[in-house]
């Protein structure tokens, strides 16, 4: 079977199933990527670099920039492909992340591979993330822009014969007849290198000074790629000084980088991480909370570990990795009562849910947790069951996947 990649970052949500299937002798993995400098091949699959020609036109309308930015990168990837073909590769399937726009002509190089395409969000002007939360209300002319944003999945829906969502809330976004199409296969988390230590102990060097913290300590930590309101870092700062006067011996540990992963840029050149520490500063003990950065992965690991409570709040969106990693490293999670969060996190079962916006209830129920170490452990034990038996790697997700691929081949 010959089995074509595409990612701009790849692995991104491929790195366990490229090698997978790669292992199998039987099997020609071939990934394309916009990555530079990249070595020709990764874990036996081989690797093709591409780039797009040139860049989105100046002044364009506004409404049109994301589709030309995605045009742009299906062209270059169309070349790459005609290229990979007139050496001889012509793909089985093609399984590609459609949400850069390589994966749009594909199927005119290849037109009898099978595409399926991984189905993370599909765009709306109300019901969803665009006007959710007040504070960041939409623009009239929000809902025209969608619209046109979401040209690139409706083109998308004409040639893709499959689609994988990473959970059923994200696939249920996207409208029939497309979304019957849609499986539903988590990526996976290795819940077998994640787990809770008893043990864990932690030297970080903070603008305090170093500290070396255990589990003896009463952690809480906030965890998000960058710090902005998608993720509820506004709501979190809200409702911290009331935890730590609540909590006077609680050190809490932010992990998240200054800029924007989703939503709009901070206004003035400011970053949402200073505008919302600003507004609380003066009511913080800032001598217990250490904002962290981006830290490497095994550090990330070792924070989870060490929590005592995980607070984890979002829009209506994508969900983060990072809360299924703190619910298998064992952590009690406090989340936002928001989609797609209720298929793992079940209130008093998996963990606690409170309203987004409420952040005296997000306060109080951080409080509770803490001064209840018995049903602390509880939570946090079945949260960690809850991941193992469903979005467990090697015995859940990646056997999903590898017969979603041989499906792909019968169908």
């Amino acid at each position: 079977m010959h089995i074509l990649f595409v990612h701009q970052n790849f692995p991104a949500q491929f790195k366990h199933l490229a090698p997978a299937l790669a292992k199998d002798p039987n099997n020609q993995v071939v990934a394309m990527t916009m990555r530079p400098n990249q070595p020709t091949s990764w874990q036996g699959v081989r690797l093709v670099a591409y780039g797009a020609k040139r860049q989105s036109t100046p002044n364009i309308h506004a409404w049109i920039t994301d589709i030309e930015a995605k045009v742009i990168r299906g062209e270059a990837a169309f070349h790459c492909a005609q290229t990979l073909k007139a050496s001889g590769f012509t793909p089985d399937v093609i399984i590609a992340h459609c949400g850069w726009g390589e994966s749009l002509f594909l199927k005119d190089v290849w037109p009898q591979a099978k595409l399926a395409i991984y189905s993370e969000f599909y765009y709306h002007a109300r019901g969803a993330d665009v006007g959710f939360d007040p504070e960041f209300p939409s623009q009239m002319t929000e809902d025209c822009r969608i619209r046109v944003k979401n040209l690139n999945n409706l083109l998308h829906f004409e040639v893709a014969d499959a689609g994988l969502s990473p959970t059923h809330w994200q696939a249920s976004t996207f409208p029939e007849p497309f979304r019957s199409k849609i499986t539903v296969i988590h990526d996976g988390i290795d819940t077998q290198a994640i787990t809770p230590n008893a043990a864990v102990s932690l030297s970080l060097n903070t603008a305090h000074g170093a500290i070396t913290l255990t589990r003896h300590d009463e952690v809480i930590t906030f965890v998000a790629r960058n710090l902005e309101p998608y993720r509820g870092y506004h709501i979190f700062m809200r409702a911290l000084p009331e935890i730590l006067r609540q909590r006077p011996r609680a050190k809490v540990l932010i992990i998240g980088g200054d800029g924007v992963s989703y939503g709009k840029n901070a206004p003035n050149g400011q970053t949402w991480k200073e505008i919302f520490l600003r507004e609380v500063r003066e009511q913080l003990d800032l001598n217990r909370v250490f904002f962290l950065g981006q830290v490497p992965y095994p550090q990330f690991i070792g924070l989870l570990q060490l929590s005592r409570v995980h607070i984890y709040l979002t829009y209506p969106y994508v969900l983060s990795w990072s809360l299924l990693e703190a619910m298998s490293a064992g952590c009690t999670i406090v989340a936002s009562d928001t989609p797609p969060l209720k298929e793992a996190i079940v209130d008093h079962q998996t963990g606690r849910l409170v309203d987004f916006f409420d952040t005296a209830a997000l306060a109080k129920t951080v409080c509770e947790v803490l001064e209840n170490p018995q049903e602390s452990q509880r939570l946090g034990e079945n949260a960690r069951a809850f991941a193992q038996a469903n979005y467990d790697l090697q015995a859940v997700c990646l056997p999903k996947q590898l017969a979603w691929v041989n499906e792909l081949l019968k169908g």
